[in-house]
């Protein structure tokens, strides 16, 4: 249980570092953030405490997350389409994009849809909700978001961040959330809704 409270602490504050030292130009968001995503994920299987699926066989829960994924971006069009009225969110969504640093689409797909995704929920919603439970993770999963200072990053918290812990609340374990999760990130990137 220790270990699991420290490998929790520690890989929060690893992502508000990388964050940070993203904001600052110090280090590519693409990397950083699959460094400490995919170290924070291979921290929490070391644990045992993460879970695939319970009561669902792992094609099922797949089967949710990808369609919930295809949902989750649909929505997220919707809504930029009328958020991106607002010239301060139109700049956040174009630095975003603005991002990829040279990085070939296909690159960024693996490091973002395969390596963060997949550490961010194996961390978050795989080990975090299992210790502290989905409203708790979920706030801390807000909050460490917002050391991005990037308005669009904090509503993809704050939305998809509900999106993924109901998710593994609802099909006890990880594999539906990662499906969610990765499928959005690979649309967000491959099909941008700016």
């Amino acid at each position: 249980m220790i270990v699991a409270v420290a490998v929790a602490v520690a890989g929060a504050l690893a992502v508000v570092v990388a964050w940070r030292l993203t904001v600052a130009g110090r280090v590519s968001v693409w990397w950083s953030m699959g460094f400490v995503e995919g170290a924070a994920g291979v921290g929490a299987i070391a644990t045992g405490r993460v879970r695939p699926s319970h009561g669902l066989a792992p094609v099922e829960a797949l089967a949710i997350g990808l369609g919930a994924g295809l949902a989750l971006y649909l929505a997220t069009r919707a809504f930029v389409a009328v958020a991106r009225r607002s010239p301060v969110f139109e700049r956040h969504v174009a630095t975003i994009y603005g991002r990829r640093e040279g990085l070939s689409l296909w690159t960024a797909l693996v490091l973002a849809a395969g390596v963060t995704a997949s550490g961010e929920e194996l961390f978050w919603r795989g080990l975090v909700q299992g210790r502290f439970g989905v409203l708790a993770t979920w706030g801390a999963y807000v909050l460490v978001n917002v050391a991005s200072e990037s308005l669009p990053i904090v509503a993809g918290a704050i939305v998809s961040g509900a999106v993924w812990g109901g998710l593994a609340l609802g099909t006890h374990g990880v594999f539906a959330s990662l499906g969610c999760h990765a499928v959005w990130t690979a649309l967000m990137l491959a099909l941008p809704p700016a």
